[in-house]
């Protein structure tokens, strides 16, 4: 049974790699990504993984994974910068405040979908304007929903969490294994 994963993301790459899985072929998708007009948060990032996953090509033996990672402050979905000064509008919103980070993993065998959205709580320290400098100097923000990834720099910003890390940092392994076995893959090669 072939593998493909629908995401460019390194990280989710490594994620797939704990579980012992390598993909057959990596696609990127190609889609609007845009809210709709007062979608919330977790149905967007919802929607989102489905019509990734539905602009997938690949042979009905395959299973296909696709997933999206959505920040969100109250209803404001906080996406992937689009340059330098979003980011720093995105972690100025966050600092010393709670937010959401939402994955939702879908994933395709033949006919048949599976999907499962994780939500989860993070809350940011009071970031100092050294600090979101420091942080925006890095170019780490780039391509990340929010702004910044929790896997890297911006770790020493997060004092508290509660959920899922591996959801935050874009696939939650535990429920995308889940998913996987369901539609017939082996885990753990």
């Amino acid at each position: 049974m072939a593998f493909v994963l629908g995401s460019g993301s390194p990280r989710r790459l490594e994620l797939l790699k704990q579980i012992g899985l390598t993909p057959d072929a990596i696609r990127s998708p190609d889609i609007d990504e845009a809210p709709l007009p007062g979608e919330l948060p977790r149905s967007y990032c919802s929607r989102i993984a489905l019509e990734k996953l539905t602009s997938i090509e690949a042979d009905t033996d395959c299973v296909v994974l696709c997933a999206d990672t959505t920040v969100s402050v109250g209803r404001r979905i906080l996406g992937k910068p689009s340059n330098r000064a979003e980011a720093e509008t995105f972690l100025r919103l966050m600092s010393g405040r709670r937010h959401r980070v939402i994955t939702a993993v879908a994933v395709r065998s033949g006919e048949k979908i599976w999907s499962k959205d994780v939500v989860s709580s993070v809350r940011m320290k009071v970031l100092s304007d050294r600090e979101i400098e420091s942080y925006l100097v890095l170019n780490d923000w780039q391509g990340k929903a929010g702004g910044y990834g929790i896997q890297g720099p911006a770790s020493a910003f997060i004092p508290w969490i509660k959920g899922s890390f591996t959801g935050i940092v874009g696939l939650p392994l535990a429920e995308t294994a889940r998913l996987l076995e369901t539609a017939g893959m082996k885990i753990w090669k």
